[in-house]
């Protein structure tokens, strides 16, 4: 597999669109610099290119199997694991006190995006670590942080996350796996996980698990669950490795991708594990790992657009069918004006996605960091806002791009063996992961919007009409034809936004739920046109070729994705009634 990181494309969006440089100086971060990004980005490249993309298409074929004493990865991934945690890349954004590099979050975004990029079934492995190691910061124990963090920061262990069961998929409530007192202050947990992303692997001599469980005489529903801490191997005072606990991988699902990512029924008897925070309180501690996932799971829709891309266009180059004047012979496909459509199509949504992905990731940042009590909670509604949607919004992303790059390949893209279907069968699950895109459009209308009487939508807005206006000063008709197709998308979002918080608050909650995913799309796709239109004048001093590019984006996605923004809303606010008077009649429910 042949994968550039378009390290300019992401440094720029860091930089110039999401603002990396407000993280300067703040408290926990004195270790950034603005000149780190550049050989960070650099870096990461290179292990992208030479190790993890090779590897690819060996995952994808050899998969991980199940073997006696536990999953045996594919070759070479132990070895790639090996150059990826010498090189520091598990500390990236954790603390220095616990080994870390004290970066921001948001750099490690574009960081991880290369890895995914090259090879998404290796790195969901740290990002679940990564989560881990954000849970345990905010709610272990002192001993908790002492004994496991310098580990997983170093990557000498990785970090897993437990919650579904074969009955309670998205309805965590209904999980059953019981955790007993014992007498020495641990607890015995007992239960069966299933679809636990890297639950067993070769690649580390030890795995942390965080647990979903329930105490006796717990509350029922998810007022009774609690997070613990279940290690694969028991650690000893001194820190070495003691008896092998009661925790184990029955079996490997077998899955339409990502087969190199080892996805485990992992069974639990007895095992011995420590509770993380308070009792009966662990949906809390949870949602700290889910929504750090959540980001990066966005990111992975990102990431695999943007290989999807890179694939499409180097065929595109050198496949040579049909006639085209001027050139000599059957021409590349590259020429044809469809093909330069669908790629042009592909990589804007890409860049709106990943513009979305980080401008959440610099929210993250300042909410956590930031000295200035008003820049905190103003940053932490608007982290809030646009995690489900960099989540939903860029998975499906990533799932259109990656098919229309099978589209572009043609017949030799519907062959199994081939990078455009990888990506494809990859890319599928991302939508899926962390709550399904359906549940974030739900946490979008019923938390986030309504939850402030659409307060942080309203602030988005605001930004939104900023750029129109900003556009419109520059009298460069390319960009007041853009302010006029934002303008219309920030007039038809705020449209179907009062509607929903009217439809939330009037008992009408199933007509707004029922709108909710056209919602998130529409929302996705206004806050990233007023990305790419901040990138396009942010970009207006640049060299000219790269200047060129970022309107050549904003432009084609204003004329596409904006310009039927005010057709949708009817579809968000009537779509819902409609489909509730007839939909019990047409799937026969009573």
């Amino acid at each position: 597999m042949a994968y550039d990181a378009p390290i300019d494309e992401i440094e720029f969006s860091l930089k110039a669109v999401a603002g990396l440089d407000q993280l300067a100086g703040l408290p926990g971060l004195e270790a950034y610099d603005d000149d780190l990004v550049r050989p960070i980005l650099e870096e990461a490249a290179k292990l992208a290119r030479d190790i993890l993309a090779p590897l690819n298409p060996v995952g994808d074929s050899q998969g991980a199997r199940l073997g006696d004493d536990g999953v045996i990865s594919p070759d070479g991934f132990k070895a790639a694991y090996a150059a990826f945690r010498d090189a520091g890349w598990m500390g990236i954004a954790a603390p220095e006190v616990w080994g870390g590099q004290g970066l921001p979050r948001t750099l490690a975004l574009g960081v991880m995006e290369m890895f995914h990029s090259a090879n998404m079934a290796f790195g969901l492995c740290p990002m679940l670590s990564y989560g881990a190691i954000e849970a345990l910061q905010a709610h272990g124990t002192d001993d908790q942080k002492r004994i496991y963090l310098p580990k997983l920061v170093a990557g000498e262990w990785t970090g897993t996350m437990n919650l579904t069961e074969p009955q309670a998929g998205s309805d965590v409530g209904a999980l059953s796996t019981k955790a007993v007192p014992d007498a020495d202050g641990s607890y015995a947990i007992t239960g069966q996980k299933i679809y636990i992303t890297w639950g067993d692997h070769d690649l580390t001599d030890n795995i942390i698990h965080l647990v979903l469980a329930r105490l006796p005489g717990a509350p029922a529903g998810s007022r009774g669950i609690s997070l613990f801490l279940v290690p694969k191997f028991l650690v000893n005072d001194d820190g070495s490795l003691g008896a092998r606990n009661g925790v184990r991988c029955i079996g490997l699902e077998k899955k339409i991708g990502i087969h190199a990512s080892p996805t485990c029924v992992m069974e639990y008897t007895g095992a011995k594990g420590w509770l993380i925070g308070e009792a009966n309180k662990g949906l809390a501690c949870m949602f700290t790992m889910m929504n750090s996932a959540r980001l990066n799971v966005g990111l992975e829709g990102v990431a695999v657009g943007e290989a999807a891309y890179q694939a499409a266009f180097n065929f595109a180059q050198e496949r040579k069918q049909g006639k085209v004047d001027g050139v000599a012979g059957p021409a590349p496909i590259l020429h044809h004006a469809d093909v330069r459509r669908t790629l042009i199509t592909m990589r804007a949504r890409v860049a709106a996605a990943r513009a979305i992905c980080h401008a959440c990731g610099v929210s993250a940042d300042l909410a956590h960091a930031s000295d200035v009590p008003s820049v905190r909670a103003a940053a932490k509604a608007r982290e809030d806002l646009l995690t489900p949607i960099a989540k939903a919004w860029s998975t499906d992303m990533g799932v259109d791009v990656a098919s229309l790059g099978v589209q572009v390949h043609g017949g030799m893209g519907f062959m199994n063996e081939t990078l455009a279907a990888q990506l494809y069968r990859d890319a599928r699950i991302a939508p899926i992961y962390e709550g399904t895109n359906g549940i974030q459009a739900i946490d979008l209308v019923g938390r986030k919007l309504a939850g402030n009487g659409g307060a942080s939508m309203r602030a988005m807005l605001a930004e939104v009409d900023d750029t129109v206006r900003m556009a419109r000063t520059t009298n460069d008709p390319q960009f007041v034809q853009l302010a006029e197709r934002l303008w219309a998308g920030s007039k038809a979002l705020g449209e179907a936004t009062d509607w929903m918080l009217t439809a939330m608050k009037a008992e009408e909650q199933d007509k707004a739920l029922a709108g909710a995913t056209a919602y998130l799309a529409l929302a996705g796709d206004v806050i990233g046109g007023h990305l790419l239109a901040r990138a396009a004048l942010a970009a207006r001093s640049g060299e000219a070729n790269f200047r060129a590019r970022q309107m050549a984006l904003a432009g084609f996605f204003a004329e596409t994705s904006l310009a039927s923004a005010p057709g949708r809303v009817p579809g968000i606010i009537e779509g819902g009634e409609r489909f509730l008077a007839n939909s019990r009649a047409l799937f026969g429910i009573g």
